[in-house]
């Protein structure tokens, strides 16, 4: 559910993201595991800034939202 908060909220925000499939794109997975250090979905990134889970007050402080 954390994915379908995250794409809701930045709906919502008016913001226009980009949404890689991570359980059908290989490069997804290694971009998100070998460029993001990340695991876990949603990771968002924010003007180069990562948010690894979906963390509505840290993503609405990067959009100054």
């Amino acid at each position: 559910m954390p994915c379908v908060q995250a794409e809701e909220f930045l709906s919502q925000a008016g913001v226009e993201y980009t949404k890689y499939d991570v359980s059908q794109d290989r490069e997804a997975v290694r971009r998100l595991v070998g460029e993001l250090g990340s695991r876990t979905t949603p990771t968002i990134v924010v003007d180069g800034e990562v948010v690894i889970g979906f963390d509505r007050d840290r993503l609405s402080e990067l959009l100054n939202k």
